[in-house]
């Protein structure tokens, strides 16, 4: 027993050094992230947001009218601040799925994003923290919440990100669309095209409705895959809808890359919650 004991506790003690160290290491990261949250939170939460009403949807495209009509946005305050939980499955080309689990805070009156994951990739745990902010973006993946396997920032990172701030006002935060510096152009009868500029980068996107006045796609020329440092197009199609909160909102999509040898479906989203307006 004592030989025994002798050679455990070292190894239990290992295992308890490695396991504190991975803990702290991501609790740094998500500290940053916090710490964001919390400054961009005690602003917002000072604001009233008024009601949204026909008024304000009267300079809109039909198509996006009658979209913001269905999700239930009138009557209901403007959205100066959300937060949204998800869990997802997720790759990159040659390499398998794996899962995880996010929270993220956007806030609209400074055009902020903040994007917290906790993956497993191959067995190990990975932190992530995506910042949206002041005309910069930054993505850092760490591995056991240590080792930085990704770190990209820059024009390349600002400009991916815009498009995916863009995207979240459409897909899970639409009252956001009223925004009069969206300018907007009907290409037929199920699809309009969104211009939208943050600061010195302008994207734009088409978004595709079904007879329903539904939003059905979102797809835009102008986000950059950052491992690869290529422009793709990319798409996120919505394959289930539900209330949340009292909106019709997507409960299930999904983000694919058009390579040109073909689409790779690279993210199945799956919302648990969200929340506007936090306190």
């Amino acid at each position: 027993m004592k030989r025994t004991t002798k050679i455990t506790l070292p190894i239990v003690s290992a295992a308890m050094l490695l396991w504190t160290t991975v803990a702290c290491g991501g609790w740094n990261l998500k500290r940053a992230y916090k710490s964001e949250v919390s400054e961009g939170t005690k602003r917002t939460r000072a604001l009233t947001p008024p009601v949204v009403t026909e008024e304000d949807l009267a300079h809109l495209p039909e198509l996006v009218r009658k979209y913001l009509i269905s999700v239930g946005v009138l009557g209901k305050p403007q959205v100066y601040s959300m937060k949204v939980t998800f869990t997802a499955e997720m790759r990159g080309r040659g390499q398998d799925w794996f899962p995880l689990t996010a929270e993220q805070h956007n806030f609209y009156d400074t055009r902020e994003r903040h994007f917290y994951l906790d993956a497993t990739v191959k067995g190990l745990p990975t932190k992530g923290y995506h910042r949206y902010k002041d005309g910069q973006a930054s993505m850092l993946i760490k591995l056991l919440g240590l080792i930085p396997v990704m770190n990209v920032k820059g024009n390349m990172m600002f400009k991916a990100e815009t498009v995916t701030l863009f995207n979240d006002m459409c897909l899970l935060a639409p009252a956001t669309l009223i925004d009069n510096q969206i300018k907007w152009e009907a290409l037929d009868s199920n699809r309009v095209k969104a211009t939208f500029t943050n600061r010195t980068c302008t994207i734009s996107a088409e978004l595709h409705f079904n007879e329903a006045g539904q939003l059905v796609n979102f797809i835009s020329d102008d986000r950059y895959d950052v491992s690869e440092k290529k422009r793709y197009r990319f798409s996120t199609p919505l394959k289930e809808l539900g209330e949340i909160d009292g909106y019709v909102l997507p409960t299930y999509g999904e983000a694919i890359w058009h390579y040109p040898k073909g689409e790779f479906v690279y993210g199945k989203y799956r919302i648990t919650s969200i929340e506007y307006n936090v306190r």
